[in-house]
């Protein structure tokens, strides 16, 4: 497995640009098998996550043309069904989490589906149920098969539109229902929908398609139900998480940096966090400029508390960027609670920033206090495996404000969601270096 071979202690300067969102991505793909008409995909990421579901879909049948380096066409004039009952397709889907968004639109295209559980990070359980009983109330029967580890959904009688409220506002079980629900007959009312801008998105697309979704942007969603879907066009938005992650780094090392075309509409809450955190940032048309800072402080509650940071459905702060803040939070001036409520091992990473010489006292699997050292001492060089995409570049940006050279394994776990990042940050001023 590849490593990355951090020197830390750089400054980074000049510009850089947000890759495509890897998490709009995963659902606008899986909702090209919803029209046998050709879509069309621009600004698609070349990460590792998205280009194996783009092989999962040319194993299933669907034309895949590459028009230019960032944008692809996809034509699902044919599925193989017996490809979809076979082994092969069972693996795939577990090595995939985002492949879970599948089932929607092979359930609404096909009437049946058989799926294997879904695989992904390592971050605690990450359940089901939403996406299940949003199929459930659509009409749709689903078997285990425990020898397979697979689910088989059938719906020989067709989906019909219903009310459903959901039982959390999950981001990629609304995606799936909604993928459903486009094609079931009658009306169906989403409640507790998530509203997240990359399922703004996804309804966007769907309606140039031809769906009728309404509500987009709320947690109430109302989808009148059409036979046939067509083609369409579409442009993913770059990527927040990259953009905190890169706003993040610019922090940790003391940097001068401008993100490029950044969507700042689109990022919420975001850049506020960070404000947060004492950094300061320059919302420059649509680019975010982060000037030089040797010193960042925390803010406390008015009544003189500490700041308490925590991930909630949108509009509030997403949990991939936590990771990020913690790693940030090690040299600011002052504490913060760290809060994960969404997962409950995303915070196990923080024993190696520890080993590095942060401040952190971890409460639980949900919480973490930071005690920032204000720049007065750099962490150490440490050797460290990525365990999941969020804590394995939040191990990066350690390494790149620490002191000495550290090793990070298990990149792939990174190159899952990040295109090219060691690239990109030696071309600002970082000193990366990856081993095979």
């Amino acid at each position: 497995m590849a490593s990355f071979i951090v020197e830390g202690g750089h400054r980074l300067h000049g510009s850089i640009t947000p890759s495509g969102a890897k998490n709009e991505a995963l659902q606008v793909l899986c909702a090209v098998l919803l029209t046998s008409e050709r879509v069309v995909i621009d600004n698609i990421p070349n990460i590792l996550d998205v280009n194996n579901l783009i092989d999962l879909l040319r194993a299933m049948g669907v034309v895949v043309e590459q028009l230019s380096e960032r944008q692809y066409a996809f034509t699902a004039n044919h599925i193989d069904t017996s490809y979809l009952e076979s082994e092969d397709f069972r693996n795939r889907c577990m090595r995939l989490r985002g492949s879970v968004m599948l089932i929607g639109p092979l359930l609404a295209r096909l009437g049946r589906i058989t799926y294997a559980k879904p695989g992904g990070d390592k971050i605690g359980r990450r359940r089901l149920d939403t996406h299940f009983q949003g199929m459930i109330n659509l009409g749709a029967t689903y078997t285990h098969n425990n020898d397979l580890c697979a689910y088989t959904f059938s719906a020989p009688q067709g989906l019909k539109g219903t009310y459903m409220l959901l039982d959390e506002a999950s981001v990629t079980g609304t995606a799936n229902i909604v993928m459903t629900a486009v094609m079931a007959k009658g009306t169906t009312t989403i409640y507790n929908a998530a509203c997240e801008p990359y399922l703004q998105q996804l309804c966007k697309m769907l309606n140039r398609m031809g769906a009728h979704i309404e509500g987009v942007g709320s947690n109430l969603l109302t989808i009148e139900g059409v036979s046939q879907l067509h083609g369409a066009e579409h442009t993913l938005l770059p990527d927040m998480i990259e953009v905190g992650s890169f706003i993040g780094m610019a922090a940790i090392t003391s940097s001068e940096l401008t993100i490029k075309n950044v969507s700042y509409k689109d990022l919420g809450i975001i850049p506020d966090t960070f404000r947060r955190l004492g950094i300061h940032l320059e919302q420059r048309g649509d680019d975010i400029y982060i000037p030089q800072q040797d010193h960042y402080q925390i803010e406390s509650f008015m009544d003189g508390s500490i700041l308490n940071i925590a991930d909630a459905p949108w509009p509030g702060l997403t949990p991939d960027l936590l990771s990020v803040i913690l790693v940030v939070a090690t040299q600011a001036r002052g504490s913060v609670l760290i809060h994960q409520k969404m997962f409950e091992s995303r915070l196990f990473f923080v024993d190696k920033l520890i080993d590095m010489g942060a401040q952190i006292i971890l409460c639980d699997p949900h919480r973490a206090v930071v005690i920032g050292h204000d720049h007065q001492m750099q962490l150490r060089r440490n050797n460290m495996t990525s365990p999941d995409i969020r804590a394995g570049i939040a191990m990066l940006i350690a390494a790149m404000s620490a002191e000495g050279v550290s090793r990070i394994d298990h990149i792939d776990q990174i190159d899952r969601g990040y295109e090219s990042i060691e690239e990109r940050l030696n071309a600002i001023g970082a000193c990366i270096k990856r081993e095979e």
